[in-house]
């Protein structure tokens, strides 16, 4: 069964989902929008810890939207 947490360190309404297959845990971490759900990363993972450059890139793809829609 996939579960979804909170990832509040890159933002408001940012989760990350875990869905394990039998070869994997694939990770997509998104944010929930009333009007939209941004899929920020989706990557194969097989440690704890997500690399640095991922979360960096998850933080400004965010903004970027959030700047597209006037929302900044």
């Amino acid at each position: 069964m996939p579960a979804s947490r909170p990832m509040q360190s890159l933002g408001r309404r940012i989760q990350e989902l875990r869905i394990p297959d039998a070869f994997n845990t694939w990770r997509i971490i998104y944010r929930t929008d009333p009007d939209a759900v941004l899929i920020l990363a989706a990557l194969s993972k097989k440690s704890q810890v997500t690399p640095k450059w991922i979360l960096k890139a998850c933080v400004r793809r965010a903004k970027e939207y959030d700047r597209e829609q006037g929302q900044a």
